[in-house]
């Protein structure tokens, strides 16, 4: 249960002005058809974190415990930093309209996680927890938590959102991660 939710909160965090939820206003606007953005989303992050968390999991099978300590400790506090640098999107990701509204957000949406801080964490945490479905479940939630609002109400909450406190918080759950990682914390657990 703990993977769910942590993979859920930092997901959910760490998305609030990501280049993603970026790209869900700009599909909302264009389109103004919730349902298929939604659906496109939906999809494109089950196959995206799916990968990462596979990935994840195969990390583990890759390196010692004591290894795998280090490196997760060390990405978890990477993304503590990456998390602080906004990002910038690039009109590239929504010019694929020729697919449809489904279409184009999936694709967009697939494209636009492919190296993304969400996705180098769901790496990171389905190889801290040795949970695949939890984990994939998770970071999925999270992003939803963070792009379906995006979504459905758009330009009116794009403004009130505190982006840079919302990251603040997203980079100290990041780095506390990593330095309990670093500190040996879940080694009594296995993990």
């Amino acid at each position: 249960m703990e993977a769910f939710l942590v993979s859920t909160g930092v997901v959910a965090l760490a998305e609030i002005g990501d280049k993603t939820q970026l790209l869900a206003f700009i599909l909302a606007a264009k389109f103004r058809k919730p349902v298929p953005i939604i659906v496109g989303i939906l999809a494109a992050t089950l196959a995206n974190h799916g990968f990462a968390g596979a990935l994840g999991s195969w990390i583990t099978s890759l390196l010692g415990p004591e290894v795998l300590r280090w490196v997760l400790g060390i990405s978890f506090i990477g993304m503590a930093v990456w998390t602080l640098i906004p990002d910038e999107f690039d009109d590239k990701d929504a010019k694929i309209a020729r697919f449809g509204v489904f279409g184009t957000t999936l694709v967009a949406f697939f494209m636009a996680e492919m190296g993304d801080k969400t996705q180098i964490a769901t790496v990171a945490l389905a190889a801290q927890y040795h949970s695949f479905f939890s984990v994939v479940a998770g970071t999925t939630l999270g992003m939803m938590i963070a792009n379906v609002p995006a979504v459905l109400l758009g330009d009116r909450i794009a403004h009130r959102m505190p982006v840079k406190v919302v990251h603040r918080i997203a980079a100290a759950i990041f780095a506390i991660l990593g330095v309990a990682t670093l500190a040996g914390a879940g080694q009594r657990f296995g993990f």
